[in-house]
């Protein structure tokens, strides 16, 4: 009777341990001080690359987030792509690229993901930050009408640690 109980209580202990993360607040950052989060591009600047790709480059895009209530905290900042973009039939058919020129980290991604651009101690109350976004479209994987523009908007979390 008491093995049962024992394997029960090892399950439970280790599943915490896995879920040290989820200790963590997480919220949505303030960037609507931004004065264009929302990305939009009716393809009249793609360049085509090798293979069935386009490249799609849509320039500075820069963004203000309010910081104010984490100061003090430390903290990782994820920059987070929508799952949904209208048009797009699969996730594998776009990815975002940005360069950062602040202290965030450059990367990548694909519509969905989720990736940490800024890790540290937050310490004034506005974070501003400029991206070079360029985006690698397969076209086999739209739908969209003629003449329409593929747009979506991009935002920040924050990840607050103990």
């Amino acid at each position: 009777m008491k093995l049962p109980r024992l394997r029960r209580w090892t399950a439970a202990a280790t599943l915490m341990l896995l879920c040290v993360p989820a200790w963590a607040m997480v919220a949505r950052l303030d960037d609507s001080a931004s004065p264009r989060a929302h990305v939009r591009s009716d393809f009249s600047n793609a360049q085509a690359m090798d293979g069935n790709m386009v490249v799609l480059p849509l320039g500075r895009i820069e963004y203000r987030l309010a910081m104010t209530p984490h100061m003090g905290r430390r903290a990782r900042i994820f920059y987070v792509i929508p799952a949904n973009v209208a048009g797009l039939r699969s996730p594998a058919g776009m990815q975002v690229q940005w360069r950062g020129n602040g202290v965030f980290a450059s990367g990548s991604g694909r519509p969905g993901d989720r990736v940490q651009v800024w890790n540290g101690i937050v310490q004034a109350p506005w974070m501003n930050e400029t991206f070079d976004l360029t985006l690698r479209i397969d076209p086999r994987e739209l739908r969209m009408p003629a003449g329409s523009a593929l747009s979506f908007e991009s935002f920040f979390e924050i990840e607050t640690l103990p």
